[in-house]
C-alpha cells in the first residue's frame, strides 16, 4: 500500500495489522481490540469528551500508524525500542516530503486527496510531545493487556536527564507587556477598532475568566447571568461546559463585566445579554454572526504574543531580549496558566481550583452559594487585568 489516507480510512495490509505481533500481551485483554488499528481507535474513544485532547492525540497516533505500515513495514505490535528511534528522527524530517508533507499554504480537508500528515518537519518540542502522546498510547495498551510491554520506556529515562521544560505561563511582568500590546493596537479605521476589541475581549475571557479555547468558541452570551446572594448583594456570573461536558461557574467581576458591555457596544449590541441570547462570546470582524474556530483564536493569541516580542526587541537590553524569547512561544493554552498563578499568588487555591475547574463539585455545593459569593468577591478584589482606562 502506497497512499496516504486516514486513520479511518487506511486500509491495513494483513501481515501489518498486528494481529500476530510479538509484543502482543499473554494475559486476557480488557478491550475487544485484536488488531493494532482498532486498539489505537479504542484509545482515542476514551477522549472524545474533550475535543483539542483527541485532535491532538489523533494527529499522533495517525502519524504513527501510517508511518509503521507505509515507511517502516512494520506492525505496531511488532516495534521494538530501536524502531521508536527511527521514528523519532522520521519526525525531525518525514521524507520522502510528497508522500508525508503538504504543499506550502495549503491546508486541505481530511477527505481530500491533497491530505498528508505533516505540515513540515517538527522542531524538538514537537518530537518530545508527539513521543509522550505516543508513550501514552503505548502505556495504556500494555495496561489494557493488548501489549506485553512499552518500547518507548527506555527512551523516556534518557529524556528527563534533558533541560527543564519551559516555563508555560507569563510572569506579571510579561503580561503587563501583552496587555500594553493590546492598549496600543491601531483604530483610526473600523475593522480596525473592531478587532481591538476583540483582542481585548478575548484576552480578558482567557485572563480574567481563565478560560480554556474551546469554552471561548463554544460559548454563548446566554451564559452571563446574575444572582442575588445571601448577603443580599447581586453578582454577575458566566456558565460555561468545559472539559468533559462539565458546568462550571466563573465569577463574572466587575472588571469582567464593564469588558463585556464594552465590547458589545462595539458590536451594536445591547448592554448586557439576555437570558436566551445566542450570540457567541467572541465574534468574527467581519461578516455573518458565528462561533470562532480554535485555530483562528490561536492565531489572534499568537499574533499578539509576537507583536509584544517584537516591541520588547526594539529595546534592546537582554532583559528585554529574554522575555521577547519567553513570550512569542506562549500560546492560547499558557493563557488559563498565567491566570491560575497569578489568581494563586493573591487567594486561596480552593476559589483558584474553582475559579478553573480543576476538581470536581459535589452535588451539595451547588447549594453552597455563600460560598460562591465569598469566592467572587475574592477573585474581583485580588485578579486584575488591569486595562487602562479608556
Amino acid at each position: 500500500m502506497s497512499d496516504i489516507a486516514t486513520l479511518d480510512q487506511i486500509i491495513v495490509p494483513e501481515r501489518l495489522d498486528g494481529r500476530a505481533g510479538r509484543n502482543r500481551g499473554a494475559g486476557r485483554q480488557q478491550i475487544a481490540a485484536t488488531d493494532d488499528r482498532s486498539a489505537v481507535l479504542a484509545w482515542l474513544a476514551r477522549y472524545v469528551d474533550s475535543p483539542a485532547t483527541l485532535a491532538s492525540y489523533r494527529k499522533e497516533s495517525e502519524r504513527f500508524l501510517l508511518w509503521c505500515v507505509l515507511q517502516h513495514q512494520v506492525a505496531l505490535s511488532d516495534l521494538t525500542h530501536e524502531d521508536l528511534l527511527v521514528y523519532q528522527r522520521f519526525l525531525i524530517d518525514p521524507q520522502p516530503a510528497h508522500r508525508w508533507i503538504m504543499a506550502p499554504g495549503q491546508k486541505p480537508a481530511r477527505s481530500s486527496p491533497a491530505w498528508r500528515p505533516f505540515a513540515g518537519p517538527l522542531s524538538p518540542a514537537s518530537v518530545r510531545q508527539a513521543l509522550s502522546i505516543i508513550n501514552n498510547l503505548f502505556s495504556w495498551l500494555v495496561e489494557a493487556g493488548y501489549l506485553a510491554g512499552n518500547p518507548l520506556t527506555l527512551a523516556r529515562r534518557k529524556r528527563q536527564q534533558r533541560a527543564p521544560r519551559v516555563t508555560r505561563f507569563l510572569p506579571m511582568a510579561h503580561w503587563q507587556a501583552l496587555r500594553q500590546t493590546v492598549e496600543l493596537l491601531p483604530a483610526d479605521s473600523d475593522r480596525e477598532r473592531a478587532h481591538a476589541a476583540r483582542a481585548r475581549w478575548l484576552l480578558s475571557l482567557l485572563y480574567i475568566g481563565a478560560l480554556r479555547v474551546s469554552e471561548v468558541c463554544d460559548g454563548t452570551m446566554a451564559g452571563f447571568f446574575c444572582r442575588r446572594g445571601a448577603d443580599g448583594k447581586e453578582r454577575w456570573w458566566l456558565e460555561v461546559t468545559g472539559k468533559g461536558d462539565k458546568t462550571r461557574l466563573i465569577p463574572a467581576t466587575t472588571e469582567l463585566m464593564a469588558e463585556l458591555m464594552h465590547y458589545r457596544r462595539s458590536r451594536s449590541l445591547s448592554a448586557l445579554p439576555a437570558h436566551d441570547e445566542t450570540t457567541p462570546l467572541l465574534l468574527p470582524v467581519i461578516g455573518p454572526v458565528k462561533p470562532m474556530a480554535r485555530t483562528a483564536v490561536h492565531e489572534i493569541v499568537k499574533s499578539l504574543m509576537r507583536a509584544t516580542a517584537e516591541r520588547l526587541r526594539l529595546l534592546g537590553d537582554p532583559e528585554s531580549e529574554a522575555a521577547a524569547a519567553h513570550i512569542e512561544q506562549a500560546s492560547t493554552h499558557w493563557m488559563r496558566h498565567t491566570a491560575g498563578t497569578h489568581q494563586s499568588n493573591q487567594v486561596d487555591l480552593k476559589v483558584v481550583r474553582d475559579n478553573l475547574g480543576h476538581a470536581n463539585i459535589s452535588t451539595t455545593n451547588t447549594y453552597l452559594h455563600a460560598e460562591d459569593d465569598s469566592r467572587h468577591d475574592a477573585t474581583s478584589q485580588a485578579h486584575r487585568a488591569d486595562w487602562s482606562v479608556r
